[in-house]
């Protein structure tokens, strides 16, 4: 049974309304004003570091030469999601959550929760898009360059960017006719478009990734065993082999370690809230959205820092040394 969000001001004497003269108003949350401000830090402190290491890589692939490749570029376009993501939807979380009622129009509300969805699932299914190319490359090598071309990275990126579009205004006219008390802007307690969202930006997406990744990671352990059983007599090449299966092993675990740290609590709790007769506290829930959030915050770091040309375009951006000549044809490795 879905829990009460319209109170009626006959039935509570001790408690504040979002809207005094309403019937189905929301309840005023009371946070003391020290809390506010360090939320308002810490998310503020969330968008900027969102906005910084996600320009950086879109940067470093619009101006390296050398980084304009098919796979480059589902990464400038993962890049983009998250860059938007900082810059649209934090603040948005900011001026939704963290202050006590919601007093600007429901447009804007619909518009900026529409914007949530949509980024969070293009950042989710450019991931996705990602691992496939991931795939090709090491089960396929062969194939790879025939495969995943240009052409094939910008379908990728327009049904990325348009599934996700489809979903976010989905969501939305799904909403519309579902109650929620005024003076709110976010509702957790929307079950079917709630959990429709989750099931098409996270369950298939992340089933999808988990399946890619398991079977990349079985091809490389084989590829290793391979070359050890060929060269079983070379030291060298036991230990090289070896490397190469922790560096897989190492590689596939960040992957999807992030994701799913960032994005389960919050799908968990959106999907199990409702068969719990909404047991899971709202300020837990916006915990865990926050959480996800942040996972755009630190898929720059996932999927970009810890290679070494990426480390060198950061450097030459950061010193500003690409503003003192032409260094767009730099190799970079």
């Amino acid at each position: 049974m879905e829990p009460e969000l319209i109170f009626n001001r006959t039935d509570v004497k001790d408690i504040h309304l979002c809207y005094e003269s309403e019937n189905v108003s929301c309840i005023m949350e009371i946070t003391p004003s020290t809390i506010r401000v360090l939320l308002y830090v810490f998310l503020g402190s969330l968008s900027v570091l969102t906005m910084c290491g996600n320009l950086l890589i879109i940067i470093s692939i619009i101006y390296f030469k050398q980084l304009h490749t098919p796979a480059n570029y589902l990464i400038l376009s993962l890049a983009v999601a998250d860059l938007l993501v900082g810059a649209l939807v934090l603040p948005f979380i900011i001026a939704a959550s963290v202050s006590s009622c919601w007093y600007l129009a429901d447009l804007i509300c619909n518009i900026g929760h529409s914007l949530d969805v949509s980024l969070s699932s293009s950042s989710i299914l450019n991931l996705c898009f990602i691992s496939i190319d991931r795939y090709y490359a090491v089960c396929q090598p062969l194939r790879y360059r025939t495969k995943m071309n240009y052409h094939a990275a910008v379908i990728m990126i327009v049904v990325s960017w348009g599934v996700s579009a489809l979903v976010g205004i989905g969501i939305i006219i799904m909403g519309l006719n579902e109650g929620k008390c005024k003076g709110k802007c976010f509702s957790f307690h929307i079950p079917l478009s709630s959990i429709t969202a989750c099931i098409l930006s996270f369950y298939l997406p992340a089933i999808i990734m988990l399946s890619i990744y398991l079977k990349i990671f079985l091809v490389a352990q084989r590829q290793a065993r391979s070359i050890q059983n060929t060269n079983c007599q070379s030291i060298k090449s036991g230990a090289s082999v070896s490397k190469m299966e922790r560096k897989a092993t190492k590689t596939l675990a960040i992957v999807m370690g992030v994701f799913l740290i960032c994005w389960t609590p919050f799908v968990t709790a959106t999907t199990l809230n409702p068969l719990i007769n909404y047991f899971i506290p709202i300020s837990v829930i916006e915990t865990f959205t926050l959480l996800g959030l942040s996972n755009s915050m630190l898929n720059p770091f996932v999927y970009a820092f810890f290679y070494s040309w990426f480390r060198a375009a950061f450097r030459m951006i950061i010193s500003g040394k690409i503003f003192q000549g032409r260094f767009a044809n730099s190799k970079l490795f």
